[in-house]
């Protein structure tokens, strides 16, 4: 879906939860027809919940794919991930507990039913890996969790996906307050790895939606989250940390990091985290230079605010030096909440900015400004001529002036014309493409 379409009403919202390493993962990338979900051999790969969209028959509802829950690990972040899934059933119209048909009823089985009968939720049990219909009699075993009859299916294979669905289609309420409206902020939370963003996001949202651990790569996904703040709607995207390196990266990580790059084109605005206990390195211009690329509108959050030793004056010269877009900046500190508040608002302005249209008579008065400034570049006898320009598109912005002859215009006139551009209309952080067209 474009940021211009009108985004589908849903039918509702259902949670996928089961033991882990049963296939949650699998089953959503079937029921989606995607790979948006992180599929990877090792045992605990989706730790946080994850919203997706899925279309069956002309109708659409959301899934909420979490991690597994195994609720006898005394791992803090396991415990973490049990409330994850405990949120995703409350927030749910529907429940698939998916268990392992090959595998039998585990203790792990037995806990989490008893959860769902507390809950007092719709539950279908989805008896998964029964990949030839000889096995089928294996679902029979699931009769005595009390939740009816249980479904037979392959997530792999995708047999019985289609039943599947139809029940689904048939169980949820029909409609769902959930729908986005069209004018919907998306922001992309990107940074590198452990600069805190899952910190950010969650004081953001104001309850534990993903969980914030001090191990680099807790992040898989990206996690969306609908909040809203005065009269805007933000959809918030928390997102893995960017590396570097990206020829040493594989398995998990190199699937992480293309959902980040997915999130940050997808995104109006990107808020790209900076560590400001440990100023600005390399990995910040990498994060910058994704937002960038993807046409996102950019603010730099200089996070961790509380325990930096640099001050802002110290901090902004550097970023307008090796910051192209020349993104505005905000100080943040997620521990004791400075700040925060005001991000959203920022992020609305920005984005403001980021959707405007300047009328042509005031961008022609500003071209033949532009002449004052700087003496345009030539070539032997000839001299580049501004004659007129008008903004063709937004989104990011764009513009096209006609010269009397494009092959006269030098990368640093451009770069000159852009930063003045974005000096006398605000689109600081804003990306801004020029043509320059010959008449």
């Amino acid at each position: 879906m474009t940021n211009d379409e009108q985004p589908p009403e849903l039918a509702g919202t259902v949670a996928i939860v089961g033991f882990p390493n049963v296939g949650k993962s699998t089953l959503v990338n079937r029921l989606t027809s995607s790979r948006q979900a992180v599929v990877h051999e090792t045992q605990g790969t989706t730790r946080d919940r994850k919203e997706l969209l899925v279309e069956w028959s002309g109708r659409h509802f959301l899934v909420i794919d979490t991690g597994g829950v195994d609720i006898a690990d005394p791992h803090p972040i396991t415990r973490q991930i049990a409330e994850q899934a405990r949120a995703a059933i409350d927030e749910a119209d529907l429940v698939l507990f998916l268990v392992d048909a090959r595998a039998g009823i585990t203790p792990g089985d037995e806990e989490l039913a008893q959860i769902l009968r507390e809950s007092k939720k719709d539950v279908l049990v989805l008896a998964n890996k029964i990949d030839d219909p000889s096995q089928e009699l294996l679902a029979h075993e699931f009769h005595r969790f009390g939740f009816g009859e249980p479904f037979p299916i392959s997530g792999l294979h995708g047999s019985n996906t289609g039943d599947l669905l139809d029940e689904v289609i048939d169980r949820l309420p029909g409609s769902s307050e959930r729908s986005l409206p069209p004018d919907a902020i998306r922001v992309a939370i990107l940074g590198r790895p452990n600069v805190g963003k899952s910190s950010l996001y969650n004081k953001l949202v104001g309850t534990e939606r993903t969980i914030v651990d001090d191990v680099p790569g807790t992040t898989r996904d990206t996690i969306d989250t609908v909040l809203e703040h005065g009269d805007s709607t933000f959809v918030l995207v928390d997102t893995a940390g960017l590396r570097r390196k990206r020829k040493q990266r594989q398995g998990i990580d190199y699937y992480t990091e293309l959902r980040a790059l997915d999130a940050a084109e997808r995104a109006d605005v990107a808020l790209v985290l900076v560590d400001a206990s440990q100023g600005i390195v390399e990995g910040d211009i990498t994060a910058v230079e994704v937002a960038r690329k993807s046409h996102s509108a950019t603010l730099i959050v200089l996070s961790k605010w509380d325990i930096a030793e640099v001050t802002i004056e110290e901090v902004r010269p550097e970023l307008q030096r090796r910051l192209r877009q020349r993104p505005d900046f905000i100080t943040v500190s997620s521990k004791t909440g400075r700040g925060v508040s005001r991000l959203l608002d920022k992020v609305a302005e920005l984005y403001d900015r980021y959707i405007s249209r300047i009328p042509t008579a005031e961008l022609n008065r500003f071209l033949g400004e532009l002449k004052e400034l700087r003496q345009p570049p030539s070539k032997g006898a000839r001299r580049l001529n501004l004659l007129y320009g008008a903004q063709v598109s937004t989104r990011p912005p764009r513009f096209r002036f006609t010269v009397n002859d494009p092959g006269l215009v030098t990368r640093d006139y451009a770069y000159w014309v852009e930063n003045q551009l974005r000096e006398r209309f605000e689109l600081e952080g804003v990306p801004v493409a020029i043509d320059f067209r010959s008449r």
